[in-house]
């Protein structure tokens, strides 16, 4: 941008330039930020440190996701192009099916915001990047192990069988797949178990936020069918709130008889032998990658 139209602008009020360049983020003219630094105004001085953080901001971010992309772009350059993330939701809770969902992002895809769904404590936000990934991603899908499942098959084996199952729902066959953790048995392709890799891996992290709200909505669901329970509020998990409720109101067909406090409260004895820690569920032996 010339000169004259910086200087054009810089005859706008600082309530014009921000509803411009902060409210509407419109792209910021080149020249523009120096010249706000350096006018006498204290508002522009104020709206130029806030458009410099916002540009610090980006750039971080940029290298952010730039960094949650390795793997994939390993996988890229390699001539992979299909690349899936794997990931589950709700092994822990003591009510619900465990639900797994799969992502192959186009390549070189950035997505302001996208993180472990762990991380992303907003639940709109994470609903809105659920919306954005369904729209953009080259395949998504979602699969499930139900709850008579996980007590006939431990919740081990159910996380892996609603893996395999979301894989599966994709409609193509993957070049690879990334999984959190784990390896899938019997997977149609070629893949890597990345401990924590829902933090590690852009796929994996499109995953988890598809897993995380495709369960939400579905907890939301059994909320109104069961009402009593605070289902919507827990998503399942043993809470104190839940466990109260399930000892007062009773056990539904939704919780899982292989768990603790839902024997507990119906009176069954505890499984013999040692019951595995929740870390041990995700224990996992990486596979090198794939070379060509």
């Amino acid at each position: 941008m010339s000169a004259e139209s910086v200087q054009a602008l810089l005859e706008c009020s600082v309530t014009e330039l921000t509803g411009r360049f902060v409210t509407q983020a419109q792209p910021l003219p080149q020249g523009l930020l120096e010249a706000l630094e350096a006018d006498p105004r204290q508002g522009a001085q104020a709206l130029a440190r806030k458009l410099r953080s916002r540009q610090e901001k980006n750039r971080a971010e940029g290298q952010r996701l730039r960094h949650l992309l390795k793997f994939e772009t390993e996988l890229w350059e390699q001539g992979l192009l299909k690349v899936a993330g794997v990931d589950e939701a709700g092994m822990a809770p003591l009510a619900g099916p465990v639900v797994a969902a799969a992502a192959i992002l186009p390549r070189g895809y950035k997505l302001k915001g996208l993180d472990d769904s762990k991380k992303i404590l907003d639940p709109d936000k994470r609903e809105a990047l659920a919306e954005a990934l369904k729209r953009d991603v080259v395949a998504w899908a979602v699969g499930r192990a139900e709850v008579d499942e996980i007590d006939q098959i431990n919740i081990y084996h159910a996380g892996l069988l609603a893996m395999r199952r979301a894989v599966e729902g994709l409609g193509l066959t993957p070049d690879y797949v990334l999984v959190d953790a784990r390896t899938i048995p019997q997977c149609p392709s070629p893949q890597r178990g990345i401990i924590k890799g829902d933090s590690l891996s852009l796929s994996i992290a499109a995953a988890s936020v598809l897993a995380k709200t495709t369960r939400d909505r579905l907890m939301a669901e059994l909320d109104a069918q069961y009402p009593g329970y605070g289902l919507a509020a827990h998503k399942g998990y043993p809470t104190a709130q839940h466990v109260q409720a399930i000892q007062a109101r009773g056990v539904l067909p939704i919780h899982r008889r292989s768990f603790g406090p839902v024997r507990e409260a119906l009176g069954l004895a505890q499984p013999s032998g040692p019951v595995p820690m929740q870390s041990e569920l995700f224990a996992a032996t990486p596979v090198p990658m794939a070379k060509r």
